[in-house]
């Protein structure tokens, strides 16, 4: 059966058009639409009723005649094609290559709003990826299966962070076949232009997906990057048996899309004008993350949104914070004093860092490690603000101590360059070297085993420095 063409089109409002008259339209089906220009436009039904469609056009309704224009339902949701060929490519949000490559040659086509996952069916993320960054790695690790976002700031380098994980991530001892899905929305072409050389450049491209959004395009094309991405990523895990790491940049502008396209159909807005059911669709795409029992493949997401005037009350951190298992917090003080990767560990969480970390997973010692790093980090922050009320006389030996050791974990640990990948020893070795300056007696949170085994070979090593420079200052 043909699809039945329309020339009932009653109103148009912003990316919206209403279509009269209209019979066995689904929700989610896919429109095509003629201009009397010979143009063609994409859109999906948004909205039905009796004999009403609510179409939403991908590239917007400028230039649409009401009398001239024909509309043509297609019987079929919006579909994406797959194949082991997708790797090394590059997409637009609507799923077109953007590379100068070939056609990709599906081997299915998959709904770009997947399937619910049973509960039931879920795995429990236990195993570490590692980052190559200290304070992602040591501090708030990642497990596979994941959801763990990003929370950053106007000017804030997280692109950088964004790109810098999409080289290094890997999972440790592992064989198996691990892959990036990076969906980039709303971004400049600035931006993508450095993500699309960066990724060739590095060679980062061979086992990426890339789907790129760029500010000029249609807010609704925002709407179905994200899908894109994820139903790849779902063939890439589920079907190839691929680790898959979706990095999502930004959410923010997603959301800002989805409250365009609400505000458009007149709905009721919400908290500051966001539609009322933000948290639902936000949740249908986090909970695209996990890993199946019977599968074994997996997927974990770092969705990276830049938080408004920094406020992290706003609703799209709030609500994102409800849904995934943390949140890594950029710190605009950090970012102040030239440290690259401005993450502020002591904000930061990683719910689930406690499964991912230990005996044959990193190293035995991690989770005590984090924990002292943590402590003595916090305390001497406290440290530090007692010193600028009370004058730096009103400090014990002991709060010196973590003063000195809040700058130097601030400076060493956190700060690292952009392409530099530390493994998960050289990081837990570096978290140890900085504590060995510590007193023995306030380092309460580290086993003694633990000490004697990592902490004492390091205070050994100091000294023995410390002695060998005394020596040549003397003999001088």
């Amino acid at each position: 059966m043909l699809p039945k063409e329309y020339r009932t089109i009653s109103d148009l409002s912003g990316p919206l058009m209403v279509v009269e008259k209209t019979a066995d339209v689904r929700y989610d089906e896919l429109v095509e639409i003629s201009l009397s220009n010979g143009e063609r436009r994409r859109g999906r039904v948004l909205e039905i009723s009796t004999d009403r469609a609510l179409v939403q056009v991908f590239e917007g309704t400028t230039g649409i005649d009401l009398e001239n224009t024909k509309v043509r339902f297609l019987g079929k949701v919006l579909m994406i094609p797959v194949s082991r060929g997708l790797l090394g490519r590059i997409f637009n949000g609507r799923g077109e290559p953007i590379d100068d490559g070939p056609a990709i040659i599906p081997e299915k086509h998959l709904d770009i709003n997947g399937y619910p996952i049973n509960p039931y069916s879920r795995d429990y993320p236990s195993e570490f990826i590692q980052t190559g960054i200290s304070t992602i790695d040591g501090m708030n690790p990642i497990v596979r299966g994941q959801k763990l976002p990003i929370f950053s700031g106007s000017g804030m380098p997280h692109n950088k962070m964004a790109a810098q994980i999409a080289r290094q991530a890997t999972v440790l001892g592992s064989q198996e076949g691990f892959a990036v899905v990076f969906a980039a929305m709303g971004i400049t072409f600035e931006e993508a232009s450095f993500f699309m050389d960066d990724f060739r450049r590095t060679g980062a491209i061979e086992r990426a997906v890339m789907f790129l959004n760029l500010a000029d395009d249609p807010a609704i094309e925002r709407i179905t990057t994200p899908r894109l991405a994820l139903t790849c990523a779902e063939y890439l895990a589920f079907e190839l048996d691929m680790h898959v790491l979706v990095i999502l940049t930004d959410m923010t502008n997603y959301c800002e899309a989805l409250r365009e396209i609400s505000a458009a159909r007149k709905e009721v807005p919400g908290r500051r004008g966001y539609p009322g059911y933000l948290y639902t669709d936000l949740a249908t795409m986090y909970e695209r993350a996990g890993r199946l029992r019977g599968y074994k493949g997996s997927i974990t997401q770092l969705p990276i949104l830049t938080m408004p005037e920094d406020d992290i009350t706003h609703p799209i951190p709030d609500l994102t914070g409800y849904i995934t298992e943390g949140q890594i917090i950029l710190s605009r003080g950090l970012h102040r004093k030239g440290i690259y990767p401005p993450v502020d560990v002591l904000p930061s969480l990683s719910r689930l860092k406690d499964k991912g970390i230990g005996r044959d997973k990193t190293r035995e010692d991690h989770a005590d490690l984090l924990n002292q790093l943590f402590a003595a980090y916090a305390r001497g922050k406290e440290a530090k603000e007692l010193a600028v009320i009370l004058g730096e006389g009103a400090l014990t030996e002991s709060d010196k101590a973590f003063a000195e050791f809040a700058d130097k974990f601030e400076d060493r640990y956190v700060r690292q360059g952009e392409y530099e990948n530390r493994t998960i020893l050289e990081t837990l070795e570096l978290g140890w070297e900085l504590l060995a300056p510590l007193p023995l007696t306030e380092l309460k949170r580290v086993r003694d085993e633990y000490i004697e085994k990592y902490l004492k070979p390091k205070r050994q090593d100091d000294e023995t420095n410390k002695d060998e420079v005394a020596t040549s200052s003397a003999t001088s």
